[in-house]
């Protein structure tokens, strides 16, 4: 069995995952990824598992700009404002894709979708939101995990480029 089977069995990370923070440099990242019993697919889902705030939570989300994926980092308590993306990048039409794009996109399913790591290689646009916390939790490749991260680190791994993309509150 291979060192990277063995971590990510260990850590419950997907092993897609946990070879990509190896390749980064981020292998004590590992240890810190943390497996639940139930599923963390939804930000809620994630934030009460790990007793945090729902803003805490970094999700990962692929939307399809003039049918080029882009991912999308958004803190857990904010709405993506598609027609922001949409001005950010410069598209004529931006719309969440769909599963299959999903997981052909990343590698992964939604859900389970980490900031980075993926398949391919798409555009990343992460919302300043991110910003306001010390420390972000995001999926580590499967419904019942998560790694806790420095939202600047994170950004800055994924790729991502600072925006401000979430839907204002009236």
């Amino acid at each position: 069995m291979t060192t990277a089977a063995t971590d990510a069995e260990g850590s419950g990370a997907h092993p897609r995952f946990a070879e990509a923070l190896r390749e980064l440099g981020l292998g004590d990242v590992i240890p810190q990824v943390r497996r639940f019993p139930d599923a963390t697919r939804t930000a809620a889902e994630a934030a009460a598992a790990i007793g945090c705030e729902l803003s805490q939570i970094c999700k990962s989300l692929i939307f399809a700009a003039d049918h080029v994926p882009v991912l999308v980092l958004m803190d857990g308590a904010s709405r993506v404002d598609v027609e922001r993306v949409r001005q950010e990048l410069g598209a004529e039409k931006v719309t969440r894709a769909k599963a299959d794009v999903v997981r052909e996109t990343t590698g992964y399913a939604i859900g389970g979708v980490p900031p980075f790591g993926h398949r391919t290689s798409t555009r990343v646009l992460a919302d300043r939101s991110l910003l306001d916390h010390d420390l972000v939790w995001a999926a580590a490749g499967t419904p019942y995990t998560v790694f806790p991260m420095e939202p600047k680190a994170l950004i800055a791994h994924a790729g991502g480029t600072l925006v401000d993309v979430r839907e204002r509150t009236a």
